[in-house]
């Protein structure tokens, strides 16, 4: 008898997810232990002081508000117009680019990245982003075909971002393929809360700008989840200034979400935003994303992508609602300030932090330190090249301490 009925490429998938699985460790302790004694700094979204779920209150009274027709209807297959022209407005309102843009409603930030990953990557070949990066990204190369190669995020001191292995790779592998993919997550990258800085920004299309001179093409998708994590709104959304007047054989791709900037999670909506000076570029662009639309979830979630457009086009609802998002931003600055303070204190190296949900400490064996701090009911998730922290998740009094007792898991 077979052992398998799968397709040949579908045989032998299995997701091994580290934040999920340090997520249950967690729960299981706080089950024997209570939640009183143990510190959660695994999960991926915002808790309060008191442990629950943070959201927005201003979203949740809009939706609430909301009818069962704008909940519950279909939108069209590439998105609400206005929806899509609510993010377009979020991203481009605050900056100056002259050039064209096409939009795309996504199943969250993920589903935004699976169609730029999905269509602008050759089967068989390789996609480029940090060798500290967000595993998931890997899982959609490996269901469409791709390769996922790495270049060094850091240079050997910890310090800044490596634009000399990040040249060389790229290098590397337009040395054999005409075309590349590459995925930059910033400001308030997972899993490290750096940020490229404007100069960095400028080497990074420097070096993009020279292989697009000699004939090859270059997609840029910069994953954005955290960006309203990063920094007020002007200063977050800086470095789209830097998008302006490139060749039509750079295509910049942007993954917006809902999830994390305005606490809906669960509701799965974003968008996958496109930027370039080539009309023809974009006009493929919405057509090519549409029909991957169609292919996969057919319709984004009407609810959320209505529930954004009220909230933008009210003057005083968006007004409060970026007053919550700046204090729910604060309250986890806060508590990744404390851990950041500390582990200078004691000695513990972490790498540079600017903002956002995460912080990273390098580690030779990040299983076995996160095993060695389940002695104090602490919970972080193991990487390959390090340790995860959930700041986004620890209430500031459990935050106390955290660092240390990693230095002494050491």
């Amino acid at each position: 008898m077979t052992a398998s009925m799968a397709a040949t490429h579908a045989t032998n998938r299995k997701l091994s997810d580290a934040i999920f699985e340090a997520n249950k460790l967690c729960k299981d302790a706080i089950k024997k232990f209570g939640n009183d004694k143990v510190t959660n700094a695994t999960i991926g979204v915002v808790l309060d002081e008191e442990e629950k779920i943070s959201f927005l209150p201003t979203v949740e009274k809009v939706f609430r508000e909301m009818s069962m027709p704008e909940i519950i209807s279909y939108a069209p297959i590439s998105g609400l117009p206005d929806y899509l022209e609510s993010v377009r407005e979020i991203i481009f309102g605050r900056v100056n680019y002259e050039g064209y843009f096409g939009l795309a409603a996504t199943s969250g930030g993920t589903g935004a990245i699976h169609h730029a990953i999905a269509n602008y990557a050759e089967r068989g070949e390789s996609v480029l982003t940090s060798d500290w990066f967000w595993g998931t990204y890997n899982v959609i190369c490996k269901e469409t075909g791709k390769n996922l190669e790495t270049f060094k995020l850091f240079d050997a001191d910890l310090k800044k971002f490596n634009i000399e292995n990040f040249s060389d790779r790229v290098s590397e592998i337009l040395a054999k393929q005409n075309s590349l993919l590459i995925i930059l997550n910033t400001p308030a990258h997972n899993p490290t809360g750096y940020a490229l800085t404007g100069d960095e920004w400028d080497k990074v299309l420097d070096v993009i700008k020279n292989h697009a001179a000699k004939g090859k093409k270059i997609s840029l998708l910069v994953d954005i989840a955290y960006v309203d994590f990063y920094a007020e709104k002007k200063v977050a959304w800086d470095f789209v200034n830097k998008f302006g007047n490139l060749p039509e054989n750079i295509l910049i791709l942007m993954s917006f979400s809902m999830s994390k900037s305005y606490t809906l999670y669960g509701q799965r909506t974003g968008a996958l935003v496109a930027m370039s000076t080539g009309k023809e570029v974009i006009d493929e662009f919405k057509e090519t994303t549409k029909f991957s639309c169609r292919a996969t979830w057919s319709n984004i979630n009407c609810g959320a992508q209505n529930l954004l457009v009220k909230l933008w086009r009210d003057e005083k609802l968006r007004k409060d609602l970026e007053r919550e998002q700046t204090e729910l931003r604060e309250m986890v600055k806060k508590r990744a300030e404390i851990f950041v303070d500390e582990a200078e204190k004691c000695g513990l190296k972490i790498v540079p932090y600017t903002g956002g949900f995460f912080i990273a400490v390098p580690a030779e064996n990040p299983a076995a330190v996160c095993e060695k701090l389940h002695d104090d009911l602490i919970f972080a998730v193991p990487l390959k090249l390090g340790v995860r922290v959930a700041a986004c998740s620890v209430p500031l009094k459990k935050m106390y301490g955290v660092a240390e007792k990693m230095k002494k898991a050491f």
